[in-house]
């Protein structure tokens, strides 16, 4: 992997984490490199607290 895919993977993980309060970030990887990364988040509502 080169330095500059290396500070752009870096960036948006960072940018990823930042804005993430639960849930969970995904690579995915080919040929041994990485091809996309997921962000998953999960939404919790007030409401079920109470149960």
């Amino acid at each position: 992997m080169k330095a500059n895919e290396k500070e752009e993977l870096f960036a948006q993980l960072e940018k990823m984490l930042d804005t993430l309060q639960f849930g969970s970030i995904t690579l995915v990887v080919q040929d041994g490199k990485i091809v996309q990364l997921e962000k998953i988040e999960k939404v919790r509502l007030q409401s079920n607290k109470n149960r």
